[in-house]
Parts: C-alpha cells; sequence; structure tokens
C-alpha cells in the first residue's frame, strides 16, 4: 500500500508543485501560452490558486515523510480532485474543451485517496 501511494502521489505532487509555483510567481503574459483560460479569472484568484496548488502537493509528500500529521495526505488528495473538478468547470464554461490532463489529474489524485487511507 506504501508503494503504491508513492508511486501515485510522488508524481502528483511534483507536477502540483510546479504549476503552483508557476501561478504564483509568473505574470499573465507568460502563464497565458499554457493556460489560455488565465485571462477569465482576477490575479489574486491566480495566486491563490496556485498557491493552493503548492499546498496540496506538501500536504501529499510532508504528513508521510515526517509521520506527523498524516490523515492530511488523504485531505490533499480529496482537495486536489475537487479542485480539478472545478477546473474542468472553469475550462468548459469558457467553452475550452482540452480537459484531458484536467481528468488524468483527477484520477491519479482519486487513485492516491485509496492507498492514503493505510498510511
Amino acid at each position: 500500500m506504501n508503494t503504491a501511494y508513492w508511486i501515485l502521489a510522488g508524481p502528483l505532487a511534483l507536477f502540483y508543485l510546479y504549476a503552483g509555483t508557476l501561478k504564483v510567481i509568473r505574470t499573465r503574459d507568460r502563464l497565458r501560452p499554457m493556460m489560455a483560460w488565465v485571462d477569465r479569472i482576477p490575479l489574486p484568484a491566480l495566486r491563490a490558486l496556485g498557491a493552493v496548488e503548492v499546498l496540496g502537493a506538501a500536504g501529499l509528500l510532508l504528513p508521510p515523510l515526517t509521520g506527523i500529521a498524516v490523515p492530511l495526505a488523504l485531505a490533499a488528495a480529496v482537495g486536489l480532485v475537487l479542485l480539478q473538478a472545478g477546473a474542468v468547470a472553469v475550462h468548459l464554461t469558457g467553452g475550452d474543451r482540452r480537459i484531458a490532463l484536467n481528468l488524468g489529474l483527477i484520477a491519479t489524485a482519486a487513485a492516491t485517496i485509496w492507498p492514503a487511507t493505510g498510511l
């Protein structure tokens, strides 16, 4: 169970750490080629979204590594599923049908929930 968790959570956390950091530090102009939706939300919301992604990545990694507040890993995985469900809604309401990455992230985060219960 522990190996399954790390196989799923490790790459997922790295993705969210990278994507969240970009949203926190880059300008809209530098994000626009990768994320066409950035003009549809206020900049503070974009920064907050990036911070939530970084915190979600930390929640997947730090509790199991330190042994402190381990159930937070489960909460982080559930939170990332909900975050991506919201992302799918943002894409679809904006007319953007490219949601394959979002669906893959939902599936990976959802698959992380089960092994996280055994940590």
